[in-house]
């Protein structure tokens, strides 16, 4: 989200003290809140609507606050108070749309932004307008609207031709109608101008990938590996393109560099993406171990966002998390579910808690694994005797010669053969493999095996 100060909002409502103490006590705020620190910028907000309990700006930004919390519905609450008083704010229109998506509510969401495009229009907010219409590129494409999506990128560009946002979400709808060509051309303008955005050059890509065009992929990640040697993303996704000398595994640079990059927007991806993981691993636990009672020592195997740990709080007497990505483990420590966070790769956090837990969870982690043994191994060592291991990988098809192959989108398949052979390897009981959807990728819903597995009671 974008965070704006509105110094004509904060003058018109600073009436019992003087505007600077106020302007002041918002530049202190909004700087902790760009800056993440969550625990600092609360406090100090909700001392600003202590002493001001209308000022705009202050609902707005805790209203931003709250989202990265998790609490949507305050959020909304919040930000719609702060418009009833400055209704021409295109940036917290555009914010509360942002809120409005992340809860699945799309009209809404985009009522929201079509007002930040007519107030930016009509208040001379002309970035803020590019920005919401950028915002209904990005709701039009998920809904399948590319006309539409086409049409609020281009009215972007022409308010704000240099932003390489715009070029960027231009170029995957128009690779989504099949105009490669045109698509690469609004891709190239979007690396042009925001070079070190990684996820303009990685979705260009991966997008083309998806429409099989391997060869322009390659040369398009040669280039970037010529201007930039031994990054880890393009290292990666060349592997992933060309299906020779694939990794074992990804490497720990490219989890964190890529999941670092997307933080911030992870959860809000995912629920377009219509993402089941996390609540099909916990019906997983269930079948297990029963219904929760607070009595097991759980650890969240890369935890991300921490999307499973509201639902495993029930069941944990201690719930752990470990992920490789900084930016990942804010959010999850913002649930304020979890007894304690590590930032670890996966398999070294678990080799190092011999006996520990009584489940290890693991949503949509594994796949950046291609051999598993290590990783099952050391799951193994964490758990106590009749412990539990619940996981997802992507699948590939029953009978498939291979036992794991290097997808074009960076993640890991594996055959349900290999799986059941890699837990005997490793001493786990093989008690479920199970075939299920994960998420919605491209139109097209992503297959994977949902697993439970047990080390042995003796």
């Amino acid at each position: 989200m974008k965070h704006k100060r509105r110094t004509r909002a904060a003058a018109a409502t600073a009436t019992t003290a003087p505007a600077a103490s106020l302007s002041d006590a918002l530049d202190h705020a909004i700087s902790l809140l760009r800056a993440e620190r969550i625990d600092e910028a609360e406090p100090a907000l909700l001392a600003i609507l202590g002493r001001w309990p209308e000022q705009p700006d202050a609902q707005h930004f805790l209203g931003v606050l709250r989202h990265t919390q998790g609490r949507v519905d305050e959020a909304v609450a919040l930000i719609q108070r702060a418009l009833a008083i400055i209704p021409d704010h295109a940036t917290a229109w555009t914010n509360l749309g942002n809120v409005q998506l992340l809860a699945g509510r799309a009209t809404e969401a985009q009522a929201a932004y079509e007002n930040a495009v007519h107030h930016g229009t009509d208040g001379g907010q002309g970035h803020d307008a590019a920005m919401a219409l950028n915002n209904l590129c990005v709701l039009h494409r998920h809904q399948g609207r590319l006309d539409q999506s086409e049409v609020s990128a281009r009215s972007a560009l022409e308010r704000e031709p240099d932003f390489g946002d715009a070029w960027y979400n231009l170029s995957l709808t128009l690779l989504k109608q099949g105009r490669v060509h045109d698509g690469l051309l609004a891709g190239s303008r979007a690396v042009a101008l925001w070079p070190a955005h990684l996820q303009s050059r990685q979705e260009l890509i991966r997008a083309l990938m998806l429409l099989g065009e391997r060869e322009r992929a390659a040369l398009l990640l040669r280039d970037w590996l010529a201007e930039d040697p031994d990054n880890p993303v393009a290292e990666h996704m060349l592997a992933a393109c060309e299906g020779e000398a694939a990794p074992e595994r990804a490497s720990d640079a490219y989890v964190e560099q890529v999941f670092d990059a997307f933080a911030a927007s992870f959860d809000a991806q995912l629920e377009a993406l219509g993402y089941r993981a996390p609540g099909l691993v916990v019906q997983a636990l269930t079948a297990a171990a029963g219904a929760p009672t607070g009595a097991l020592d759980i650890v969240d195997a890369g935890c991300g966002t921490g999307l499973c740990g509201p639902a495993l709080r029930p069941y944990a007497r201690q719930l752990a998390g470990c992920d490789l990505s900084e930016g990942m483990l804010r959010r999850a420590w913002s649930r304020q579910v979890y007894d304690v966070l590590h930032k670890a790769e996966l398999t070294y956090y678990l080799e190092t808690q011999p006996e520990a837990f009584d489940a290890v969870i693991s949503a949509d982690t594994l796949c950046y694994f291609g051999a598993l043994e290590v990783a099952l191994a050391a799951a193994r060592r964490c758990l106590r005797p009749g412990g539990w291991l619940i996981f997802t990988v992507e699948a590939l098809p029953e009978g498939h010669a291979e036992s794991h192959v290097l997808q074009t989108n960076g993640r890991y398949a594996h055959a349900r053969s290999y799986l059941e052979q890699a837990m005997r390897a490793t001493s786990l009981e093989p008690v479920a493999i199970v075939s299920d959807t994960l998420r919605q990728e491209s139109g097209e819903a992503v297959v994977g095996w949902l697993v439970t597995a047990r080390r042995a009671s003796s």
